[in-house]
């Protein structure tokens, strides 16, 4: 079951939660436990929300208005973490000793996940890569387009959704000698080079080959046995070929075994880790 996220309305984004866990227990005919998934965490100093792109949320006592909404206790981690949970449970990661998990959608998040285990660290943040800036940048990368916390040239400035249609735009509206084209969402802009526009061709391949560093960059740090990825960039098929040949001058070792994988549960897949917040005697309780 799916509904729209009520851009900009908190209020309304609380009500679209527990409506929905209201709908799925009437259809089911029972009361659930619940675990939520968001692009940002819970401050452990605060307990309001924090680092989330849908920015309407920051500084909100999400958790205390849906266990008040829902009556019962809630659990909410980071939709990135979740999903890195699920992959490695029972996905693409599944058996792997370490694993960073990836979504690139319409922002740039990670999660770890060490011997079945999610970390998340005293600030809450581990795994939180699209906040860096992206590595060994080129001249015309500096110093990046600007990013909504705040800074400019952060990991997810480029690699997230909207990070691919800027930059395609930019280099269109340049070779257009400053005419603006019609915007193209990243589906159309695959599709695009899927046929042979060599403008798209080549966003895809700046996109690949900035994945490659960015990855590179944790690769180097955390070590991980496996990489996946998931939300609606990690459909570009091209990249599981493309980034794994691309990554190995970055990455202080003479090879690299570290695998690339698309999401076995897809989109899917951070609701399953959202739902292993609760452990099975807790969620039968």
């Amino acid at each position: 079951m799916r509904v729209e996220t009520p851009r900009g309305d908190y209020a309304a984004t609380v009500e679209a939660v527990a409506g929905t866990v209201e709908a799925l227990e009437q259809r089911a005919g029972a009361r659930g436990s619940v675990g939520v998934g968001i692009p940002g965490t819970i401050s452990h100093a605060t307990g309001l929300v924090k680092n989330a792109n849908s920015v309407w949320l920051i500084g909100k006592p999400l958790l205390a208005d849906l266990q008040q909404r829902l009556r019962r206790e809630v659990r909410i981690a980071n939709d990135a973490n979740c999903f890195a949970v699920s992959e490695a449970a029972d996905g693409a990661a599944a058996g792997a000793e370490v694993v960073f998990g990836v979504i690139v959608g319409t922002g740039t998040g990670g999660g770890i996940v060490v011997r079945g285990e999610i970390l998340t660290g005293p600030n809450g943040i581990a795994g939180e890569w699209g906040h860096n800036p992206l590595p060994w940048p080129a001249d015309d990368e500096r110093p990046g387009p600007a990013c909504y916390c705040g800074r400019h040239g952060c990991i997810e400035t480029f690699l997230s959704g909207p990070g691919l249609q800027a930059d395609y735009e930019r280099h269109t509206l340049r070779q257009a000698q400053g005419r603006p084209g019609a915007r193209q969402t990243p589906a159309q802009i695959v599709e695009h080079a899927a046929r042979g526009d060599q403008g798209a061709r080549d966003a895809l391949g700046r996109y690949a080959e900035r994945m490659a560093r960015a990855l590179a960059s944790v690769i180097n740090v955390l070590d991980p046995d496996v990489v996946v990825l998931g939300g609606g960039m990690s459909n570009i098929p091209v990249l599981y070929d493309e980034v794994p040949q691309l990554w190995g001058p970055f990455v202080f070792s003479d090879t690299v075994a570290t695998r690339l994988l698309r999401a076995k549960h897809g989109d899917a897949s951070g609701v399953r880790g959202a739902a292993w917040l609760w452990p099975p005697s807790a969620a039968g309780a």
